[in-house]
């Protein structure tokens, strides 16, 4: 079952196994209940430049949905189920700087969380609503701290990390990009497709081999955003790498300033997850992923 606010795509729906609600996630939760399902991967969110610009659609997409969503999987409980499996898409946006204790240059699984943005703050009280209702056995719950995800498909969205994904991705469309942050930035992200077998693998996990808190690291490559560049022009050349305009956005760049500048992942690590080794690898791994879309490639044409 699918649930989202925008239609699923035509091949997703063709496949017998597949269902779909399509709307606001608050407005489905009741249905839920009655669901046969066996698990729950809970991806939905307001994004962090959205959080910001919108303080009540923060709170009513990811705190209210969040309750509610638990609140329908507790009565499946209650009405003899077993616990329903979840796993929540928490965010590397939980860690922030605080005075008393500062934010180290990578933060582990056991680095206080201490979010500057309503998106972090979010994420994190979500992630204690799991453990708690995960406590009194109304879910078997899990959090995966997800890295920045790059490079991401589609269009640009209302994130504040949106860029990571844009300064690769429109120049390989042919297409400009603005950069509105310093080059020095440093920041840890995860492809897609690891980010995906990330999720998989905390959901899978059984709870003896997931250990310890509900909520982990997935795994992190630490790069800065000249590192990025530098492997846009190795794999698609310098004409491609010109696509990125530097204009500074004091906003996206006071949010950015207060996330963290590298991570590791050791519990994650455990369950056999290992970050990618280079990003030029992700790179390649988008273009691969997009051959089939010659619009998404069209700036390595001669």
């Amino acid at each position: 079952m699918l649930a989202d606010q925008a239609p699923a795509p035509a091949d997703l729906l063709a496949d017998p196994r597949v269902r779909a609600q399509v709307g606001p996630l608050l407005a489905q939760c009741d249905a839920l209940r009655l669901d046969p399902f066996d698990g729950v991967f809970h991806l939905a969110s307001a994004v962090s430049g959205e959080c910001e610009a919108d303080f009540e659609l923060g709170l009513r997409s990811n705190l209210d949905t969040t309750r509610a969503l638990l609140d329908a999987l507790r009565s499946r409980v209650e009405a003899g189920a077993a616990p329903t499996r979840l796993v929540f898409s928490s965010s590397v946006a939980v860690y922030g700087p605080d005075a008393s204790v500062p934010m180290p240059d990578r933060v582990a699984d056991d680095t206080l969380p201490a979010p500057q943005t309503s998106y972090g703050t979010h994420k994190l009280i979500c992630e204690h609503l799991i453990a708690d209702y995960t406590r009194k056995g109304y879910v078997d719950g899990r959090s995966a701290r997800l890295m920045t995800v790059t490079v991401r498909p589609g269009r640009p969205n209302g994130a504040a990390s949106s860029f990571f994904s844009g300064i690769i991705r429109e120049p390989l469309a042919g297409m400009e990009s603005v950069l509105p942050v310093s080059r020095d930035v440093s920041h840890p992200v995860s492809s897609p497709s690891l980010t995906v077998r990330g999720l998989m693998a905390v959901y899978e996990a059984s709870r003896e081999d997931f250990g310890g808190r509900l909520a982990l690291n997935l795994p992190a490559l630490n790069v800065t955003v000249q590192q990025m560049l530098d492997a846009l022009q190795a794999v698609a050349g310098p004409w491609v790498r010109g696509l990125v305009r530097e204009v500074r956005d004091e906003r996206i760049a006071g949010i950015v300033a207060n996330w963290p500048r590298g991570a590791t992942a050791a519990r994650a690590a455990r369950l056999g997850l290992l970050p990618e080794h280079r990003f030029e690898d992700i790179i390649r791994q988008y273009i691969e992923d997009q051959a089939a879309n010659p619009a998404a490639l069209q700036g390595l044409k001669p």
